[in-house]
């Protein structure tokens, strides 16, 4: 009986102490989002991937989004590196300098699967960039595109050059800023999340967006007119990152669990979204009596220009950022995302 009870007593003792010691190593990170609680990157993508960390870790490490953003867009970035948020996502050329590496990846004509863009832009930074020192103090856990940027005006058509001159555009980055400019337009620079209120007031007569953009930003009643680029006007890269010492903290078994949840896999998450989300905005937005022009071939070809342009540019400013080889880099991500585009 005696032993029997001590037996008892020394596997609930035991039991105990497992879970002081699984409750120890738990680990709960934070996460800063930027768009609204309601918008499909928050339900469709981030909140999947926070339910497959606990998943795979089997609880030891969760994810909390947190209420409110703890910076504007353009700052997501370094809350991560300097573990203000142990988990953001951003878009890389919200900081052009630090990002010159991947402008190549918001040029014109980059496509419009972004599955496959985005597969394709993981596999180029796998290979070509992770070691550069702009990536520095961050693990990265995703990288993204949108399937092509558009031109939306709220007056009026824009088919060919002359339509776009000397209007007054929302845009994100410098190879928009480049673009429109190159083509007669006056780029304004701000956050997609600004848009709705520059509009409004008169600040801007249109703005660069995706077609799911229009819808999930709520600009349909002042944006009514959009002109289709078959391969796209422009891009935007995205970035879904970790604070280093963070993810360098979590035992050995909770890291290889989670790397089997990004890299490419979660990349192209990130991307089928996009693919969901253009094709019914553009069903919408038609439905609803807005008119969606075709680019002239005129206004391709002007396009067109400039992209010979950019990349001749940089070329230049890249090899200056540290990348060895930028025209094989690009010539990489083009034959890549055709392959995966055709699969």
């Amino acid at each position: 009986m005696i032993a029997a009870r001590a037996l008892c007593f020394g596997l609930t003792t035991a039991a105990f102490a497992t879970t002081a010691i699984q409750s120890a190593s738990a680990e709960t990170l934070t996460l800063s989002s930027w768009v609204p609680p309601t918008h499909f990157v928050h339900t469709d993508f981030l909140v999947p991937f926070t339910q497959k960390v606990s998943e795979v870790t089997e609880g030891r490490v969760t994810v909390t989004i947190l209420p409110a953003p703890l910076a504007s867009p353009p700052q997501h970035w370094e809350l991560a590196r300097n573990g203000v948020a142990d988990i953001t996502w951003g878009n890389f050329t919200y900081e052009p300098e630090r990002f010159v590496s991947l402008w190549f990846s918001e040029f014109p004509n980059a496509g419009t699967n972004a599955e496959a863009q985005s597969r394709a832009l993981w596999q180029t930074f796998d290979k070509y960039l992770s070691d550069l020192e702009a990536f520095d103090g961050v693990k990265m856990l995703a990288v993204g595109l949108f399937g092509g940027g558009q031109l939306h005006h709220g007056a009026k058509d824009l088919v060919t050059p002359g339509d776009v001159a000397n209007q007054k555009f929302r845009m994100g980055g410098p190879i928009q800023e480049k673009l429109l400019t190159s083509l007669g337009a006056v780029p304004v620079a701000a956050p997609a999340t600004k848009a709705y209120e520059m509009l409004e007031s008169g600040v801007i007569d249109g703005s660069l967006h995706t077609m799911e953009s229009v819808v999930n930003f709520r600009l349909e009643d002042s944006l009514k007119h959009h002109t289709i680029f078959p391969n796209g006007f422009y891009d935007a890269s995205f970035f879904v990152i970790m604070n280093g010492a963070k993810w360098e903290s979590l035992g050995a078994d909770d890291q290889a669990a989670i790397e089997g949840i990004i890299g490419e896999g979660l990349s192209a998450k990130w991307g089928k979204n996009f693919d969901v989300q253009n094709p019914a905005a553009y069903e919408k937005l038609k439905a609803d009596g807005h008119t969606v022009s075709d680019a002239s071939a005129e206004l391709i070809a002007a396009v067109d220009v400039v992209y010979g342009e950019m990349v001749g540019d940089w070329v230049l400013n890249a090899k200056a950022a540290g990348v060895e080889d930028p025209k094989a880099m690009l010539d990489f991500y083009n034959t890549t995302y055709k392959a995966l585009a055709a699969e």
